[in-house]
């Protein structure tokens, strides 16, 4: 006879490691989005005329503010980033919320820099996939 608990542990093998993997390369992800970010913050705080303006938008703030926002939340996603990489389980918690709102900063951005805002969002998702779906009990 089979032990179903051994059967049930190998059926999500594969996908428990490629998630294990993609964990790492989500902290990995989640510190260089982080630097990146905070270098786009300085650039907004340094010099307005760096930046590209877009057409109107309804969700209209000033460079300066969103220097200030990519600032403060890539210091937050690096940090997060560090620490996910040593396995602390509030740094799970804590990357899931801080992609989730890195999602919603780069649609609001999306006017400014269309390109590069999707890029984020994608491996946002992908790190929220990753983190979500990693069972640390099962590898």
């Amino acid at each position: 006879m089979t032990d179903p608990s051994v059967a049930k542990h190998s059926d999500g093998g594969v996908k428990q490691g490629f998630a294990a993997g993609t964990s790492i390369a989500a902290a990995v992800l989640l510190l260089t989005v982080g630097i990146l970010q905070v270098f786009q913050g300085i650039s907004a705080l340094a010099k307005d005329e760096v930046l590209v303006f877009g057409p109107e938008y309804t969700y209209k703030f000033d460079i300066t503010a969103w220097g200030w926002i990519h600032l403060v939340v890539g210091i937050l996603i690096a940090l997060t980033g560090f620490f996910l990489m040593t396995g602390a389980t509030w740094a799970r918690i804590t990357a899931i919320f801080l992609a989730a709102l890195s999602i919603i900063a780069n649609f609001l951005w999306l006017p400014h820099y269309p390109v590069w805002s999707i890029l984020i969002i994608a491996l946002d998702v992908v790190i929220i996939w990753a983190i979500t779906t990693w069972d640390t009990d099962r590898v």
